[in-house]
């Protein structure tokens, strides 16, 4: 089978408009000689880890059923992200907690 000029040139443009860097996840992560699992609580992946480069912490909006007796508006719930430098030629890695135990692992650029 042949492939005229226009086929190929779809193709590659349509290669070339992909993400070049798509954050991957995880159910696991290497913290010095420790594995850090999701699940696990702030406590126990801070001592694993240590302090991580950057700390984030925003409100998710909670379930609209779910409202404050006291007020009427509805609650949210913290979530924090923590994200870690794990050193040359590794990824860049960014652990999401909600609800203080730990949910989403991602990964993100290789680190220089």
């Amino acid at each position: 089978m042949k492939l005229n000029g226009f086929k190929i040139g779809v193709c590659f443009s349509l290669f070339m408009s992909a993400p070049v860097c798509m954050a991957a996840s995880s159910d696991t992560f290497r913290c010095k000689d420790e594995l850090v699992r999701l699940g696990e609580d702030k406590a126990s992946v801070w001592q694993k880890c240590g302090e991580p480069l950057s700390k984030d912490s925003f409100c998710k909006p909670a379930d609209q059923n779910i409202k404050n007796a006291n007020s009427g508006l509805a609650q949210c719930e913290t979530v924090s992200e923590w994200t870690f430098n794990p050193g040359s030629g590794q990824f860049m890695t960014t652990l999401r907690f909600e609800d203080g135990k730990l949910q989403t692992i991602k990964y993100g650029t290789r680190v220089k």
